[in-house]
């Protein structure tokens, strides 16, 4: 059976499942987008709605797809993500932002698996990670691989969370599997751990209160009033996902996504101190570098200030002479947060 070959190579080249979707059974999630955006809750994500009617069915995106293949990609946390937010004087940065930028490695195994597949059962094949514009969680759930928990974020029976999606869509009209049914019940873990409350309890998320969105999407600086909830995390949010009683049963890190030394409790000072070139050098190859330098030291001089390392204070009014405007701009306020705590211990 092509199902059965299909799913085979793939778990061989790395993925953790693997399974079969329809490319036109999006509808209700197409206006549960509409509705999203709507309201404007996407932000400054501006290409969520420049891409919406592309959304609604992976045809829209290319008219011969029949099938998608949906693959699911490990990036369990050796250790516990949450232990790092009661560090005051180390940066936390998100499980998935630890390791290799996964576009780069999972890109490599889709095209190893389209290549297989054209030439066993000469199919047409487009690859999807992530930047192309399908709605990825709704086809993984279509496919059995998981369903939408109330974090909005896959999650599976067989494999936890902490997963990396990714799609080959074909020609190829395969039988689709049985779709996942929602396993969340009554628990509320997700939206308890949320620090800043985006979420509403019933599958719904307003990223402009998230703060995985706020450090790395957003362009524009983050709310005041929001700050003080960051802790220490610069980049990214793992506490609704934490804190979800299924990823007890996530699957085993994939190696390539094993989190790197200069990832695992970084010195906010240090990080605060780089340039622009010590910047791309350290987390070069990592999802980190995509949010630039002086986003990314902004970032950081919030959680120095939430940290209420006074001793860095030299160091933030340095930058508050910094070349980029957001930097000064977060260097002023940090500083007037530490020149206050200071003053206080006296």
């Amino acid at each position: 059976m092509i199902k059965a070959e299909i799913r085979a190579r793939a778990l061989s080249l790395g993925f953790c499942d693997v399974g079969f979707a329809p490319t036109d059974g999006l509808a209700y999630w197409s206006e549960d987008l509409s509705g999203f955006l709507a309201e404007r809750r996407h932000g400054e994500m501006i290409w969520l709605a420049d891409t919406a009617a592309l959304r609604a069915s992976s045809r829209a995106l290319w008219p011969e797809a029949r099938t998608a293949i949906v693959l699911a990609t490990s990036h369990a946390p050796p250790d516990d993500p949450q232990a790092a937010t009661r560090l005051p004087d180390r940066g936390t940065i998100c499980a998935y932002a630890r390791s290799r930028d996964y576009h780069d490695v999972i890109k490599k195994r889709l095209k190893a698996l389209g290549r297989w597949l054209v030439e066993r059962h000469g199919a047409e094949v487009r690859s999807c990670v992530d930047t192309a514009p399908v709605m990825e969680k709704p086809l993984a759930q279509q496919a059995g691989l998981g369903w939408q928990g109330r974090h909005t974020l896959l999650v599976s029976r067989r494999n936890g969370g902490w997963m990396f999606l990714s799609e080959l869509l074909t020609d190829l009209d395969l039988p689709p599997d049985q779709p996942e049914t929602n396993h969340c019940g009554t628990c509320r873990a997700c939206v308890q751990a949320c620090p800043t409350g985006a979420l509403d309890g019933d599958g719904r998320i307003d990223p402009r209160r998230c703060l995985s969105y706020h450090t790395i999407e957003a362009k524009s600086p983050m709310p005041e009033a929001l700050r003080p909830l960051l802790g220490n995390r610069i980049y990214g949010c793992d506490a609704c996902q934490a804190a979800c009683p299924w990823t007890r049963f996530s699957a085993p890190s994939d190696p390539d996504f094993l989190p790197r030394i200069e990832t695992m409790l970084p010195r906010l000072g240090d990080l605060a101190a780089l340039d622009e070139a010590e910047f791309r050098t350290l987390f070069a190859g990592t999802p980190v570098k995509r949010v630039g330098r002086d986003r990314f030291v902004a970032t950081v001089l919030i959680a120095i200030a939430n940290g209420g390392r006074t001793e860095l204070l030299p160091l933030v009014e340095r930058l508050a002479l910094d070349p980029a405007a957001e930097v000064r701009e977060m260097a002023v306020w940090a500083g007037s947060v530490l020149g206050s705590e200071r003053a206080g211990e006296l």
